[in-house]
């Protein structure tokens, strides 16, 4: 496989890889988000829509730049996931306001949790979740650009 064919998918499959972890940890476990936590998803979102076209046409014109701006949405998903995890670590404040689930009714809303932004969740070796999202789309865009720069030099 291709450098930029791998880049393409890495544009896929890192962002549907953190959004599906998301998704699981906030349904399979409860570990709700805050509103920071859904600002953080909007991007990876974006980078699924923009990665699925050029891997169904690469090396056509534009699916590189559809690559590129998928890897630059990734990378905005891993910098709110820094600034997030800062407010988390107490580093700097972060927002005023919290989140709830989405209740619909009064009652789901009096019963919903209330999510704070700055109270990680979880944890793992001291590590957040924002700060996993920060590493791990902050590495993968920068891995599909190298990829990228890559292939164009090879080709």
């Amino acid at each position: 496989m291709g450098s930029e064919r791998m880049a393409g998918w890495l544009a896929f499959l890192v962002p549907a890889g953190l959004l599906g972890g998301a998704l699981v940890s906030q349904y399979g476990f409860g570990l709700y988000p805050c509103e920071m936590c859904i600002w953080q998803r909007w991007p990876h979102l974006a980078a699924i829509l923009l990665a699925v076209p050029a891997l169904f046409r690469p090396g056509k014109s534009g699916s590189g730049l559809l690559v590129a701006a998928a890897a630059l949405a990734i990378f905005v998903s891993g910098a709110i996931g820094a600034f997030h995890a800062g407010v988390e670590y107490g580093w700097w404040e972060g927002l005023t306001s919290c989140a709830t689930t989405g209740a619909v009714s009064l009652d789901s809303i009096l019963d919903a949790p209330l999510v704070r932004c700055d109270v990680a969740p979880w944890s793992l070796l001291g590590i957040s979740l924002a700060g996993y999202n920060f590493l791990l789309s902050a590495g993968g865009a920068i891995l599909i650009l190298v990829l990228m720069a890559k292939g164009r030099k090879g080709a």
